[in-house]
């Protein structure tokens, strides 16, 4: 991915990305913006169709751009090398958003 492109990566984008292992799937990222720019690499939050509504998913769907109602599973933390980032899908507001830190909070132990 041109470095042009890495500057419009932001902290709550919804991108489709090629992962490893896994294949073609959305991912939220997670890395704080002044980051972004001087990393080869992004922390994602994995996006999956399943929904359980456990403490550490964010139920997300097409108000924040995707085809369907999904879930950020902060239990499923990676880092991804920017240039696997290969479409925007779209973008989590401030309240989703927050609702994605709690989750993190909760994920990883941080409370």
């Amino acid at each position: 991915m041109p470095r042009t492109t890495r500057t419009l990566i932001q902290r709550g984008d919804l991108w489709n990305a090629d992962i490893p292992g896994v294949g073609a799937q959305p991912a939220v990222v997670v890395t704080r913006d002044t980051a972004i720019p001087v990393l080869p690499s992004v922390v994602c939050v994995l996006i999956t169709s399943s929904f359980h509504g456990h403490v550490a998913e964010v139920a997300i769907g097409r108000e924040e751009g995707l085809d369907h109602d999904s879930a950020a599973n902060c239990d499923n933390v990676f880092t991804l090398p920017v240039r696997l980032l290969t479409r925007r899908k779209g973008r989590l507001g401030a309240a989703k958003l927050a609702e994605l830190d709690a989750a993190l909070t909760i994920a990883l132990g941080l409370d």
